[in-house]
Order: structure tokens, then sequence, then C-alpha cells
């Protein structure tokens, strides 16, 4: 399946509380007669960080797939590319790109706000015709603030790669994607001035390809969104004040008590593993 060896478990590797994946798929295992085989690829194949290969193949990569879903579960899937390594590896735990102008509806980023969980998937078509996944965490950081703490990220210089924001995203699993029915492509030689990045020309970006705006006079409008009038906004203000003006959780507690997202004992362990089956 792997056109990689297995990653070494190395001698203070501690063993794994839970395993991988989520009650729904250990179910489904079960009922299909493929728990064994599933574990030889949990423990074979799934990370809970980058590896020196992953890290090196995220680094080359001209394109993703991102998945993310909102606070009630509905899911968008979407397209993000750039100049090869423009998903950063900020370390075995972390990587972040750069959210560019858009068609400014930015759903990824909505749905980030209301549930953190995202799924990337790379393949390279091209050289090594594998995938990996990543599953995380994501978060939101505007471009000043994550160049402060990342002084050496490159500065792009075309006008329509300039990073409005980053999405940060904390590693929980990353794996294989087969090579099986991954199919092997060629980059076709580039026509005209290249990829119009940032334009607002509706031809350079596809037109109406799929002639939905052709519809549009058909459909109804979308109502206006809803404005707080003055009270309303002077309540939630002060809401957010209120807030604001809450002490710090204080940093003692008896042993073993939650503080903050640490504990007495020391920081919060490794949850990525999702939650015990305990039926597996």
């Amino acid at each position: 399946m792997s056109t990689f060896p297995p990653a070494a478990r190395r001698p203070t590797d501690p063993p794994r509380a839970t395993r991988p994946g989520s009650d729904g798929e250990h179910r489904v295992q079960r009922r299909l007669g493929t728990t064994e085989r599933a574990d030889r690829f949990y423990g074979e194949q799934v990370l809970d960080r980058l590896n020196h290969r992953m890290r090196e193949f995220v680094a080359r990569q001209e394109m993703f797939f991102l998945a993310t879903a909102d606070r009630h579960g509905a899911c968008d899937n979407t397209f993000r590319a750039g100049p090869p390594g423009f998903l950063h590896v900020l370390d075995d735990a972390t990587l972040a790109y750069p959210e560019y102008r858009g068609n400014g509806v930015h759903a990824s980023l909505g749905n980030i706000e209301e549930n953190p969980h995202v799924g990337i998937l790379m393949v390279d078509f091209l050289r090594d015709r594998i995938g990996l996944h990543v599953n995380g965490r994501a978060r939101s950081v505007a471009d000043d603030a994550m160049r402060r703490a990342h002084p050496r990220l490159p500065v792009d210089p075309v006008p329509g790669r300039r990073a409005l924001l980053w999405v940060v995203v904390d590693v929980e699993e990353a794996y294989i994607h087969c090579a099986k029915h991954i199919p092997h492509l060629q980059k076709a030689p580039a026509r005209g001035t290249g990829r119009p990045w940032g334009t607002d020309d509706a031809k350079r970006k596809g037109g109406d390809f799929f002639a939905a705006a052709a519809e549009a006079p058909a459909r109804a409008s979308f109502p206006p969104p809803p404005r707080a009038d003055a009270t309303t906004w002077r309540a939630e203000a002060e809401k957010a004040l209120a807030r604001a003006r809450r002490p710090a959780p204080t940093t003692t507690a008896p042993t073993g008590t939650t503080v903050g997202t640490e504990t007495a004992t020391g920081p919060e362990a490794f949850s990525g593993w999702f939650h015990r089956d305990t039926q597996a």
C-alpha cells in the first residue's frame, strides 16, 4: 500500500491509550470484519505528528483539499493552491497556510470559527503518486501576529497571494493515502501570463461555467442580514466588556484539578486519539 516503510516506534514511545479513529468507524469495522486489518493500519501508519518524510512531502505540495464543518455538522470541502511550500511546516505538530483574497464568502474560515476540526488531504499526482491525510484543530491568526511569531515566513511578491490572514493547524492525526487509485498526471505547459491570482475578471475566474448566474433571476433574493438596534448593540457591548474584565483563572489548584489547559500536576495529556471505544 505504501511506497514508504512503516515508521519505527521509538523505545520511549508510551503505549496508545485508545485506538485512532471514531466510534462510528470502529462499529463499521466490527460489522464488516475488518477490525484486525484496521488495527494493522492504525499501528503502522497513523501518527499523531508529522515525521521527517511527511514534512518533506508537505513542503513541496502546490495544492490540497480542505474539509471543514460548522457547529451543526454541515460540511464544506474546498481546494487550496499556491507555490510549492505555501502550506508551511512550522514544526512536527503544526502546519500553517495563508488565506488569500477570494470571493468574500469565507466558508472555511466561518466553519473554523464554529468548529475547529479540519481535515487536509494532499495528493501528489505528478511524482510519487501518493497522498497524505492530516486531521487536526485549526484557528485563524492575523498576518502581523503570525509574522511576529514566525519572522522567517516569506512575503509573497504576487499581490493576489498576499496573506489576508493565516490558518494554523495543530496536527492530531497524519497518515498515508494509498497509491492504488491515484491517477498519474503531467503538468501542462503554462499558457498566457499564468494564473490570474487575485483577479476580479469574471471570465478569467471561470465565468458562469455552470450557468448558475444565468438562473439567478428565477430565484428569490436573499433577505438582508438583520441589523441590531442601538439598544441591542449596547447590551452586547456591555456583555463583552464584562467578560473582558473577569480576572484570569488562578494558577494554583489542588493536585489533579484542571487549571485552564493544564492540571496542577502538569500539561494536559495528548487527546488526539478521539474517544475510547469500550466495545473494540
